[in-house]
């Protein structure tokens, strides 16, 4: 049975206590992807191995392009922004409400996607034509999310919003969908343009390239630059290191290693260890998502050493230790507000209204002169800055914070 929105959180309760995924979950190997093992033994070039099976240059030039455009929307709701939009017809989906929407998420796996969900519900609550709000989480599981579309398709849902696991193997899934219900995707893409809306930040080729071109920029000439990546197979994660694979390799910095993490503190802690004992000293650290940055932080403080130039995200625990360390960093961001967004557009469907095809939102990057403007004071350390939840009833308590 459909369940009221006010009970949906239930349903995602367990999986909110989980923690980051491990390698045993599931993902897309596509043949071309750079292995740890590959990537450290490769003598060519700057040691970034081959090149990732998901590169497109025209799309990587493309969002390259977007940093520097201006977005459409609302100067205060960056979450309704869009850059470059092409708007497509929703007149076919338009129907009277209230409404039922479903939603299936891959996973509460990590402190990014817990900020993202408690973002998701609050949105959903200020929509009284939100009758019903039904969510699956497939706990990092592709069959599992191939089996909550499917179960989805049944309960009534007049739209379903889908954030994919993994990219290449949920797009029969969504596709399937697609012929039932106006789908919205986002975060993570799928293979198929049938969803009415793909919603994203700019995307990881800005990410990557973001992070990249700053330790190309402080790290010297010659200087070993250790890449730390989370998982295989993800779109978005595949992009952020094919990016920065063209900057490293258009650079004079020498990748030493491009190592999987899996997201977890004590493995990067472990890795950036083994390579610092290896090398006498690491120039740089590029990573892909910033959740363990403190982690590699502290690696270096253990030995003894300087901490290098660093990447890291908008998590409150890289920016606090940032500015107390008085760090060399950058922090790209793929921020969580895109999390209240697929609400926004599900309406908009159901209301006919027009949506962009893909809804490029925008993605900005935090540095040395913008520090302050993101660290938030009485958040707890895995917030993350752009949550663009401080509008949200509920906020800052429901967010783990503390009013000042």
């Amino acid at each position: 049975m459909p369940r009221p929105k006010a009970a949906a959180a239930a349903l995602m309760a367990a999986g909110a206590l989980a923690v980051a995924c491990t390698a045993a979950c599931t993902v897309d190997r596509p043949a071309a992807t750079t292995t740890p093992e590959a990537s450290a033994a490769s003598t060519q070039g700057s040691g970034t191995g081959a090149q990732s099976a998901f590169f497109v240059q025209a799309d990587f030039d493309a969002q390259l392009a977007m940093r520097s455009q201006e977005p459409e929307g609302p100067a205060d709701k960056p979450w309704e922004q869009a850059i470059a939009p092409k708007m497509v017809d929703t007149t076919r989906y338009k129907k009277d409400g209230p409404y039922h929407l479903c939603f299936s998420n891959a996973a509460v796996d990590n402190p990014w996607r817990q900020v993202g969900w408690k973002t998701m519900q609050a949105e959903v609550e200020l929509h009284e034509e939100i009758e019903t709000f039904t969510v699956l989480d497939a706990e990092g599981k592709d069959d599992k999310q191939i089996s909550d579309i499917a179960e989805l398709q049944g309960k009534g849902c007049d739209a379903l919003i889908v954030s994919p696991n993994t990219t290449a193997t949920l797009t029969p899934a969504v596709t399937a969908a697609c012929a039932k219900v106006p789908v919205i995707v986002f975060d993570r893409g799928v293979r198929t343009g049938c969803p009415v809306t793909f919603i994203k930040p700019i995307g990881g080729y800005a990410f990557g390239a973001d992070a990249a071109e700053f330790l190309a920029e402080k790290v010297p000439a010659g200087g070993k630059v250790l890449a730390l990546r989370i998982l295989p197979g993800v779109d978005v994660l595949e992009t952020r290191w094919s990016a920065a694979k063209v900057v490293f390799d258009d650079s004079r910095v020498q990748v030493v290693g491009v190592e999987f993490t899996d997201g977890d503190a004590a493995k990067t802690k472990s890795i950036v260890g083994d390579y610092i004992q290896r090398h006498g000293t690491i120039d740089g650290v590029w990573m892909d998502a910033g959740a363990t940055a403190v982690a590699a932080i502290e690696a270096f403080e253990d030995a003894g050493l300087p901490v290098p130039p660093i990447s890291g995200e908008d998590q409150q625990d890289f920016l606090q230790k940032w500015k107390d360390a008085g760090l060399t960093a950058v922090a790209p961001t793929y921020p969580t507000y895109q999390w209240r967004t697929p609400v926004i557009a599900a309406l908009r469907i159901l209301k006919g209204q027009e949506v962009p095809e893909t809804w490029n939102l925008p993605q900005p990057k935090v540095t040395a002169d913008t520090l302050h403007a993101y660290l938030k004071p009485g958040m707890p350390p895995l917030h993350y800055a752009l949550c663009g939840c401080e509008d949200l009833p509920g906020f800052p308590e429901g967010w783990g914070g503390k009013r000042s």
